[in-house]
């Protein structure tokens, strides 16, 4: 990597983890920049230029890092306001794709580590990103474009979640088993496990099992309860002893899926970011 590349890889890996390529504002995309590796930690690389047309830019920075907690990304950058020299700090967001070989891996928001890491390899991130300068005066957007390799190993699985089917249908209620396994004698044995059907759908979630309830919506007000979802409590995970859970979903006309996700904690004495959320299966719908 140019030195000038390793420079801003430390200057970007101050701020949150990111990932994105950025295109001129004139309508065409900026030079895609060389893939970049690093041996570990967070991987950050020269992005482009936003500009403007009054003459503001907005220089841009991609940063990546994959491990236990995910695929982290962020798209650090510093803005200049027209016809100023003095740079300034930047605020980005927006969404991104990482595709290998073509396929789509992994997405999520820009920043945040909001996607499971799926390996080392190289990737193309593609990524629509808005910059606004603090204090105001810069305002650009664009869809742009990246490669870089990551190098840290996928964490090895601790978890896993199993369902039994792989479908529901329309004006039917349907009994859905799944199965929690914990493959790892790392953890504690517990686990929060959810369940969601499409909100507005009419779908509802029910079960027998006095581990699971339907969360509360927030406000002052009296409770009201989202019956398309399910949050369970589970303890006593240990590698060959799964927990199951039986889920009654019934629907109505529309259709709605239903996804899945764990949350699980692995203490390592008293460190706190410890754990980590897998996602399980999604249940889809299919019309007769």
């Amino acid at each position: 990597m140019p030195t000038r590349s390793r420079s801003l890889s430390v200057l970007a890996g101050a701020a949150v983890l990111s990932l994105s390529l950025v295109p001129s504002a004139r309508g065409g995309p900026a030079p895609a920049p060389r893939p970049a590796a690093e041996s570990a930690g967070t991987l950050c690389a020269p992005a482009g230029v936003l500009r403007g047309g009054h003459g503001q830019r907005a220089a841009v920075s991609l940063c990546a890092a994959g491990g236990p907690r995910g695929l982290s990304v962020s798209a650090p950058a510093t803005c200049t306001a027209s016809r100023a020299k003095a740079r300034e700090a930047c605020l980005t967001s927006g969404t991104w794709t990482a595709r290998r070989h073509g396929a789509a891996v992994a997405s999520g928001v820009l920043p945040g580590a909001d996607a499971a890491y799926p390996g080392p390899g190289t990737y193309e991130f593609t990524a629509r990103v808005r910059a606004r300068s603090v204090p105001d005066g810069v305002e650009l957007r664009g869809t742009v474009r990246a490669a870089l390799t990551l190098t840290a190993p996928k964490p090895a699985a601790t978890h896993r979640v199993e369902v039994d089917r792989t479908a529901l249908r329309p004006g039917t209620t349907t009994t859905l088993t799944y199965t929690v396994h914990q493959d790892s004698a790392a953890g504690d044995g517990s686990a929060r496990f959810g369940l969601i059907g499409a909100e507005g759908s009419g779908a509802e979630l029910a079960t027998d099992d006095d581990r699971c309830v339907h969360p509360v919506t927030g406000g002052p007000g009296p409770a009201e309860r989202r019956r398309y979802t399910l949050d369970c409590a589970l303890t006593g995970l240990r590698p060959g002893r799964p927990a199951t859970v039986r889920v009654r979903v019934t629907l109505g006309p529309a259709c709605s899926t239903v996804v899945s996700k764990l949350g699980y904690w692995l203490p390592r004495g008293q460190e706190v970011f410890t754990g980590g959320m897998l996602v399980g299966p999604t249940v889809g719908c299919d019309r007769p």
